[in-house]
């Protein structure tokens, strides 16, 4: 027993100790220098929700993105930068301090346009050094903060309007105060855990003077209520003391959304649009008496439509009689809101306006496709090209070169762009493939066939790429079935055994196996079918808002087994997981056997494992229930057991998840607030936020050729994380070890040319892969004592290049773009191009020598021509070997060069020094001069004043063309460099005569008389 109890003991300890000795490196040394790319696009931006102004420059503007941070523009938003991506992008609105406005902004997170997909905030934020930093000054849970107003007369004192959570009760509803610049808050006004304060302006003239409109609302998953007897309109005389209600003149019952402006030249007139029971009562009220009472003007539906997406009322700062309001188009009133019209042809949903206080002619709008500007009020606008805000709800990959990228945007339509484009990813490059809010973009897996939808399987297409024909394909309802119920984003699927086979979902599994032209059914209603949850059109509450954005009980996510072409998994938005391992002829609901899920907790995707039949993952979604934690699952036996694969490493719920196809312990998590990545199966996580903003990460796909992962991000468009499979590799055996090269696979030297980019400075550009070889090694310590150096070295060890070396702790990713060390070339008046042109290195063998310390390290790889080229290996080795060639001209020269200024230096120095030398040395300067005139140019500059090119010029440029291409010189180019060398011999044998004839003069006279003179060997020479 004794014995007993010690081996247990041992085995514990070892154990232990074995747990102890594992290394788990989190964040930035795990990732190191692996870096997101964000392509955008820009073409069809994305939602912006409000616009702020600096209060005395109107070249600062700031915008605020839905979905995709904070922007600054410092040329009256002609351009825009990104300064906010660390944080939550999902902004209520933006205010600068009207004192310290080159200083100090306040950003309130949380989108305030209330719809289906919007995303929740984290608290305020504040930056005291224009942007560059930021701190969170507190309210977290806020969820999303309407205004801010600061006193014109103390920084210190902030007021903020919280509108509070979109999907439950929120105790946080209600007007904040902070006496100390945000260090603490105090809530000074509020009416329940229903009703927010959706508007808190200030009069612009005498500060102890505010208003706060204040809403009551609710959304769930499957309805939308505005409006209650506690919406109401406030005013303050008092710096925010008291708070009372100005409704005289207002309509009795429940009121709704409640906009409200002050206009900046008269505040004794105001202006509010009403959403409240009767239609007639509805609309734009007008107060010329600081809202002691009211007038109703008009109802015009422009005004009234959609309260909870609109319900911004913006007036001219110079006349109050011009008045904007958001809406579906956008109005503009110029008699003091008795009539309004239309303002010019943009994107629909506008949410914004701003006005330029020096232009009054000039305003901003915010839509829900980007930000426009417009010189004329509005009669004509142009988008803002540079905002890169788009909001995926999809994305998908084919397998082209360079692959191509689907994807479907909120209330954008459907697109398809490349990866990768000459001169980066333009707006020119994506094409559109659908229209409305746009969702699932597929690529038939060996056709010329694209799949696109729009909300709610409203039109289903199957778009031909070669004769452009367009067919509606969607499931529709037949005789005797029942009523399809489709999600707004609609899950549609194709088939991975059988190419032309598609799913889709409604409340039923759809099957078509002709592309779209049948459908069966092949599962019973797989929903809960609750009929409280079926009521959508009366949705909206004081507004009826029946978009089909509320269809509840449908199916999300349908996943066809990689393994088994019979095993489908569906997963339902009101919890459901199904599962049928007989090609739907029979389905289980596993739902119960995920333990520590809540009922009814929306399956947001599901991933069938690529390794075994009966893994697969789920995720699911609960902020529609106002419950933020993160959920994913992971079954190996069919949905009989779940685990549960979430640790207190993930913030924020989670929308998605990827497996990667190599390693299944490498899984990628996207959640609302970016994207996790785990190493060991998810045991431990660790946030990727290397150009990685905290943006929500839609969905997720794996690119199984190039191993990218291609994120659909709900705010900042695609971004990629360009080969994963350095990942694959991090292992315990990898992290123990103080240096660790991974291996890569053979780098192709692609043969594209310099040419392409149409875009404008104003425009946004994806930037492209990098195309370089990458050596990837880890370190287990940063470098901090002694040397560190990486030297590339050709399969016999002969030196290439050196290149700096990367230091930091965890992955280190040093690129080489195959180029050798560029030539030295000659002295002369203007510049010598060729030096900038460096032979690239042959395809072949290379290793990369890592110097750290005393210590070496060796890693081996490959360059490869590229495969799509038709060029012969004789053609290479013939460009390669006249580069060398005249790579060795273009130095000899140069040493000829600085041979013949040295010996013409130190004769004119002699010349001068001693008058009896004078005329001689004159008479060597002189054909010293004359010969060096006709090897570099001497006189002139590098454009209008350029000389005749001399030998330099005409070498340089036949080196550089030869070298800058793939192929073999041609005949043209060989009668060149025949030419030009027979120039080179000509003057390399005038030089010798000369040296031959006056070397030994100059040196003996410089002895003689004290003037220090010596010829660098060309080794020297070439080696400074």
């Amino acid at each position: 027993m004794k014995n007993f109890k010690y081996i247990a003991f041992a085995s514990l300890v070892t154990l232990m100790v074995n747990a102890q000795e594992d290394i788990v490196l989190k964040g930035k040394e795990l990732f190191g220098d692996l870096s997101a790319r964000q392509i955008g696009p820009a073409i069809m931006s994305g939602r912006i929700s409000d616009i702020a102004q600096h209060p005395t420059n109107n070249q600062v503007i700031y915008v605020g993105a839905a979905g995709g941070g904070v922007w600054k523009s410092g040329d009256g938003g002609a351009s825009f930068s990104p300064m906010f991506d660390k944080h939550n992008q999902s902004i209520g609105c933006i205010t600068v301090d009207p004192n310290k406005p080159d200083n100090v902004i306040w950003v309130g997170t949380g989108e305030t346009w209330t719809r289906n997909s919007v995303s929740a905030g984290d608290g305020i934020y504040k930056s005291t050094d224009g942007g560059l930093n930021w701190t969170n000054m507190g309210l977290p849970k806020s969820d999303r903060i309407s205004s801010i107003v600061i006193d014109p007369r103390n920084s210190d004192n902030v007021w903020v309007g919280v509108l509070g959570a979109l999907w439950g009760d929120s105790d946080e509803r209600g007007i904040y105060n902070s006496k100390d610049g945000g260090k603490t808050w105090n809530k000074v006004y509020g009416i329940d855990n229903k009703t927010g304060c959706s508007d808190l302006v200030i009069d612009p003239k005498n500060p102890d003077v505010m208003y706060a409109s204040f809403w009551e609302f609710r959304r769930t998953a499957w309805s939308f209520n505005s409006g209650g007897l506690n919406s109401c309109l406030l005013k303050t005389t008092d710096g925010g003391k008291t708070w009372n209600k100005i409704h005289t003149g207002f309509p009795s019952g429940k009121l709704g959304r409640i906009a409200i402006a002050v206009a900046p030249s008269n505040p004794d007139i105001l202006y509010s649009v009403l959403e409240c029971e009767k239609d007639n009562q509805k609309g734009l009220y007008k107060s010329t008496d600081a809202g002691k009472t009211w007038k109703h003007l008009n109802s015009d539906f422009a005004l009234v439509v959609r309260p909870f997406y609109f319900s911004r009322i913006v007036v001219d700062p110079k006349n109050p009689d011009i008045v904007y309001k958001g809406g579906l188009s956008g109005s503009i009133s110029r008699d003091g809101g008795l009539t309004f019209k239309n303002l010019g042809a943009m994107h629909a949903d506008i949410h914004d306006i701003a006005i330029d206080m020096n232009d009054t002619n000039r305003i901003y709008c915010a839509t829900d496709g980007g930000l426009y500007r417009s010189w004329n009020n509005g009669s004509t606008l142009d988008i803002v090209r540079c905002l890169p805000v788009s909001q995926y709800y999809h994305i998908s990959v084919d397998d082209a070169e360079p692959y191509n990228i689907y994807g479907g945007l909120q209330d954008n339509g459907s697109w398809y762009g490349p990866s990768k484009s000459d001169g980066g990813i333009e707006a020119r490059d994506w094409e559109s493939v659908g229209a409305g809010d746009g969702f699932r973009v597929l690529k038939h897996p060996t056709k010329k066939i694209i799949y696109s939808e729009m909300q709610g399987a409203e039109n289903v297409w199957r778009y031909n790429l070669d004769t452009k024909e367009l067919k509606t394909i969607q499931p529709l309802q037949e005789k005797g079935m029942a009523k399809l119920r489709f999600n707004w984003n609609t899950p549609i699927v194709t088939g991975i055994h059988n190419p032309d086979r598609i799913y889709a979902g409604s409340q039923f599994v759809h099957v078509s196996d002709d592309m779209g032209a049948t459908w069966r059914i092949i599962s019973p209603d797989l929903t809960t079918n609750n009929p409280v949850k079926l009521n959508q059109e009366n949705s909206g509450g004081l507004s009826k808002d029946n978009s089909g954005a509320e269809n509840h009980c449908t199916l999300f996510t349908i996943a066809e087994s990689p393994k088994d072409k019979n095993v489908i998994w569906a997963g339902t938005d009101d919890g459901n997981v199904q599962v049928t391992q007989d090609g739907g002829k029979t389905w289980l609901n596993v739902t119960a056997n995920i333990k520590g899920l809540p009922l009814n907790t929306w399956c947001y995707h599901i991933e069938a494992s690529n390794f075994n039949a009966g893994s697969a993952y789920a995720v699911f979604d609960g902020h529609t229930k106002n419950d933020y934690q993160a959920y994913a699952f992971k079954t190996t036996d069919f949905g009989k057991t779940w685990t549960s694969i979430i640790t207190k490493d993930i913030d924020g719920f989670t929308r998605s998840i990827q497996e990667d196809y190599v390693n299944e312990n490498l899984l990628f998590l996207g959640t609302e607030k970016g994207l996790y990545i785990t190493v060991d199966g998810g045991k431990n996580w660790s946030k990727f936020e290397n150009n990685m903003p905290a943006v929500p990460v839609f969905y997720l796909d794996l690119h199984k050729k190039t191993n990218d992962l291609v994120m659909a991000t709900h705010g900042r468009g695609v971004i990629i994380l360009d080969d994963i499979s350095i990942l694959r590799q991090v292992t315990q055996d990898v992290v123990k070890k103080d240096v660790h090269f991974f291996q890569t696979k053979a780098f192709p030297k692609i043969e594209n040319s310099s040419f392409g980019g149409t875009a404008s400075e104003l425009e946004f550009v994806g930037p492209n892969p990098n195309d370089a070889a990458q050596i990837v090694y880890y370190l287990k310590k940063r470098n901090t004592f002694g040397k560190m150096e990486l030297e590339i070295q050709d399969a016999n060890g002969k030196r290439v290049v050196k290149l700096p070396a990367a230091n930091q702790k965890g992955i280190n990713i040093v690129t080489w773009a195959f180029t050798e060390k560029g030539p030295k070339g000659a002295q002369g008046k203007t510049i010598d191009f060729s030096g900038f042109t460096t032979p690239r290195a042959p395809a072949g063998k290379y290793k990369a020598i890592l110097t750290k310390g005393k210590e070496t390290y060796t890693h081996e790889f490959e360059i490869t021509n590229d495969p799509k080229s038709a060029i012969s290996i004789a053609s290479r080795e013939d460009q390669y070997k006249t580069t060398r060639m005249l790579f060795d001209k273009v130095q000899e020269l140069a040493y000829i060069v600085y041979q013949t200024d040295e010996m013409i230096k130190v004769s004119d120095e002699l010349a001068t020094k001693v008058p009896s030398l004078k005329k001689g040395n004159t008479k060597i300067s002189s054909e010293l001069n004359a010969l060096k005139n006709t090897m570099v140019v001497t006189t002139g500059d590098n454009y209008v004043g350029a000389a005749e090119k001399q030998l330099r010029e005409k070498l340089g440029a036949i080196y550089s063309s030869v070298a800058g291409q793939f192929d073999a010189p041609s005949p043209s180019q060989k009668a060149n460099i025949e030419s030009v060398m027979d120039l080179f011999n000509t003057a390399k044998t005038k030089f010798e005569s000369l040296k031959s004839s006056y070397l030994t003069k100059l040196t003996d006279a410089a002895t003689k008389n004290g003037v220090a003179f010596k010829l660098k060997t060309m080794e020297e020479f070439l080696a400074e």
